[in-house]
């Protein structure tokens, strides 16, 4: 980096495997899949952070069914980076806690929060857009959200509301809101000032660790005592007891949503739109539509198999490695074959795999979930 900004990524890796039922599993969730090229989601997101950040300054955090995956996928990491959750808290209790942890050596260190499981397509804008974003987050007691311009009303992701335009290319932030109805979204699509939330969030260690000392105010000091025991014998026990009693809750209705309340030139939340070909994979279907972008498909189907062969059939999603396919007269589908399992659904449908998940759960067939 130009900067001689401190900066910390923060990759958020729990996760149960749902969306991406039966490939997707609890010990091996969506950030542990290739899904896209050669390599894991984790490790493409450790990867494009190359150069705004060395290997020892990245840190996951993770749950215990994953983490011995994770360790194995991220082998130039050190043990002591990937931080075990004993109890999923969602992700203000994940970030808050990274906050604390920092905040104890290196309090004006910009933290950088990623999920671990989205495609970015353009991996030199992408950096060129976090060193921006780093920048205007250590310029103040600023929070700066990477926001993506909507290309279809969108109902599965959360909103960014923006007014006043700032010089960088910056807009302060009105609003979010989380998942609208059809209708919104396509309002929130005609009227121009509206940005997907990517769920990238730039912070300094003591802006976030504030933040969470105002907005969530009985779990600070939760975390308070677990960063305090880090580094001694007493961590796990003290990390173990306590974390179960942070709140769960998102970063974005824990900080972003109250925050962003007191009105976009008091809150100083600031969105950078991007342009580096965002994707986070959320279902099958948007697997399907990345695929047919970057121009993996014949007659509309996107197959991963040991062959293919369609008839009059178009639009389906096939994933079946290690069997010969062929689709008949079908359209739109979703077909993922395993070992010990078979998806069957339509595109339209494939938000809906968690519920199988769910029934799964229900009827005790812990072996495939």
């Amino acid at each position: 980096m130009k900067s001689k900004i401190e900066f910390r990524p923060i990759i958020l890796a729990g996760g149960s495997g749902t969306r991406f039922w039966p490939r997707s599993r609890r010990w091996r969730a969506k950030q542990l899949l290739v899904l896209d090229g050669a390599r894991t989601m984790i490790q493409s997101t450790v990867d494009r952070l190359g150069g705004l950040a060395s290997s020892n300054e990245v840190w996951v955090i993770t749950n215990d069914l994953l983490s011995k995956a994770i360790s194995e996928q991220l082998q130039t990491m050190l043990g002591e980076q990937i931080i075990c959750e004993p109890a999923a808290r969602n992700t203000a209790p994940a970030a808050g806690l990274a906050a604390f942890l920092i905040e104890r050596t290196s309090p004006d260190a910009v933290l950088g929060i990623f999920p671990a499981d989205h495609v970015i397509t353009d991996e030199e804008k992408y950096r060129a857009t976090i060193e921006k974003g780093i920048a205007v987050a250590a310029a103040g007691e600023n929070i700066v959200v990477l926001g993506v311009k909507p290309i279809r009303p969108e109902t599965g992701y959360g909103y960014i509301e923006t007014g006043e335009a700032l010089p960088g290319g910056v807009k302060r932030v009105r609003r979010f809101t989380e998942k609208p109805n059809r209708d919104r979204a396509e309002e929130f699509m005609l009227a121009g000032r509206y940005y997907w939330n990517s769920g990238i969030f730039l912070w300094s260690a003591r802006t976030l660790s504030n933040a969470i000392r105002e907005h969530l105010s009985e779990t600070a000091p939760y975390l308070q005592q677990i960063a305090d025991a880090y580094g001694t014998p007493r961590f796990e026990q003290v990390f173990r007891e306590l974390y179960p009693s942070c709140e769960n809750i998102s970063i974005d209705y824990a900080v972003l949503e109250p925050r962003s309340a007191k009105g976009e030139h008091h809150s100083n939340i600031y969105c950078l739109p991007t342009e580096f070909g965002w994707n986070d994979l959320g279902s099958w279907d948007a697997l399907y539509e990345h695929q047919l972008a970057q121009g993996n498909a014949k007659d509309g189907n996107v197959t991963e198999a040991r062959g293919m062969v369609g008839i009059d059939a178009r639009n389906n999603y096939v994933y079946s490695p290690e069997k010969f396919v062929a689709l008949v007269g079908v359209d739109d589908l979703v077909v993922v074959e395993t070992e010990d399992a078979i998806l069957i659904t339509t595109r339209e449908r494939s938000q809906d795999v968690r519920r199988v998940v769910s029934e799964l759960e229900a009827g005790k067939h812990d072996e495939l979930i």
